[in-house]
């Protein structure tokens, strides 16, 4: 075979790969997605019945958090089994672990039915939730950016980003169609459709994701090499803690940003502001059309000015237009809602759509599943999974402006984290441009 064959094959590989990256991460965000808007929606009074409705949505985030405290621990469970045996089979066993717990959510009876078991059981499948994609997000991030050139790792890296809008818009669209039910219907069994409709996605990414080949990277560079590392976590704990610290901070938006819209916000327009459910089910979903069409494009742009650049600029953008969002939700019109939700958006996915290769590149391959998902999942539990929690909090004891102000200061630490990733990796624009030259070179050579 020559080597300009060789060289084809890798590509369509790469595309493969990325192409069941981003449909096994489309299910997998849709299933936790759901999770979020049912807490939003409808968990307060199908679990808690007896409590006011302000404290019944504060306990229906609390078990929301359940899936983020249970996300470290199926990152580093998966990630040394990723950094041991492979990429693949660990995201096969990721997705059905993922679609068990969210159909079992679906056919979970209320506390009306079995008592105080309800809530119970439903953290467990939550943390079941959180467990699955505590393994998934960093599988499928190496998945989609070891498959090709070591240029193309942040585009990559996007085609697992733009999972998460993707499975927003399914799992939005879903409570939109279950929201046109009369309210008694929604609260009593209208919700559960969407975790039900779960099976049908499940199926059909596990039978993309059994037909893809292993990582060439982690082939070529630990099982070729023999270079597998006994305990990853340890290794990288022990040579790489800087980044790893630093990779938590630089998560922070991204994970806090989806939940702090399709959750908080959702809860907060709905029940403060008295805006129609369904109204802003459907501005949810625009928006995560939003993000998915725009997400492609951010990255492109990077690729051209350099993604520590890109990141930094598009944050500070997101925490100037904080305060300005907030007075154009409260309005209550839902034109500018809909503005200021997808204005503030832009800003955030953009840096979010670089997140994932960025972060990538911070880790040798031989840990680098156990680097991905530990420095991701630990921020998702420290920060992703209080954000709706605590942006209520405030909310209730500060009102609106204590909420902008946790906002701001989320991004803030974001920008830090990803000024000091890129300090601690050398990632600079310099950097990725001597990557491209170097793929260009080997492409040159091998044709």
């Amino acid at each position: 075979m020559s080597t300009t064959s060789a060289h084809a094959q890798r590509e369509q590989r790469a595309r493969k790969a990325r192409f069941a990256a981003f449909l096994g991460t489309t299910v997998e965000w849709y299933d936790f997605f759901i999770y979020s808007t049912a807490a939003a929606l409808a968990f307060g009074p199908v679990f808690f019945p007896d409590v006011e409705q302000s404290n019944a949505l504060l306990l229906s985030f609390a078990t929301f958090w359940a899936g983020f405290l249970a996300r470290p621990i199926g990152g580093i469970v998966f990630g040394h089994l990723g950094d041991i045996h492979g990429r693949k089979n660990t995201l096969v066993a990721t997705l059905l672990i993922m679609g068990v717990a969210t159909l079992c959510i679906g056919l979970l009876p209320g506390a009306n039915v079995i008592g105080v078991w309800a809530p119970i059981l439903l953290v467990f499948f939550r943390a079941l939730q959180g467990f699955a994609v505590g393994g998934e997000w960093g599988g499928a991030v190496l998945l989609a950016s070891e498959a090709g050139d070591k240029s193309k790792a942040v585009r990559g890296g996007m085609f697992v980003q733009q999972g998460s809008p993707a499975g927003n818009i399914l799992a939005t669209a879903a409570f939109a169609l279950a929201a046109l039910l009369p309210s008694e219907a929604f609260i009593s069994w209208g919700w559960r459709l969407p975790f039900l409709f779960s099976a049908v996605l499940v199926v059909i990414g596990l039978i993309i994701r059994t037909r893809i080949e292993e990582s060439p990277e982690f082939v070529e560079e630990v099982v070729e090499e023999d270079s597998k590392t006994k305990i990853p976590l340890i290794a990288l704990l022990t040579n790489y803690w800087k980044a790893v610290v630093a990779g938590i901070f630089a998560s922070a938006l991204g994970i806090g940003m989806a939940y702090f819209v399709a959750t908080f916000m959702l809860a907060y327009t709905t029940t403060e502001l008295g805006i129609e459910r369904s109204t802003m089910l459907n501005v949810l979903l625009i928006n995560a059309f939003v993000q998915f069409f725009w997400q492609p494009i951010a990255t492109r742009i990077a690729e051209k000015v350099g993604s520590t650049k890109f990141m930094t600029v598009t944050l500070i953008l997101a925490a100037l237009f904080v305060l300005p969002m907030f007075w154009l939700v409260n309005t209550q019109n839902i034109m500018l809602i809909a503005l200021a939700i997808f204005a503030a958006t832009i800003f955030g996915s953009g840096y979010y759509a670089i997140l994932a290769g960025f972060l990538a590149q911070a880790f040798p391959t031989k840990v680098r599943y156990t680097g991905v998902s530990f420095a991701y999942q630990a921020s998702s539990t420290l920060i992703g999974g209080t954000t709706p929690l605590l942006a209520q909090t405030f909310l209730n004891s500060s009102g609106w402006p204590g909420v902008a102000g946790f906002n701001i200061a989320l991004i803030v630490v974001t920008i830090g984290g990803v000024l000091a990733l890129a300090t601690i990796t050398g990632f600079s624009a310099a950097h990725e441009r001597a990557q491209r030259e170097q793929d260009q070179n080997n492409k040159e050579v091998t044709a």
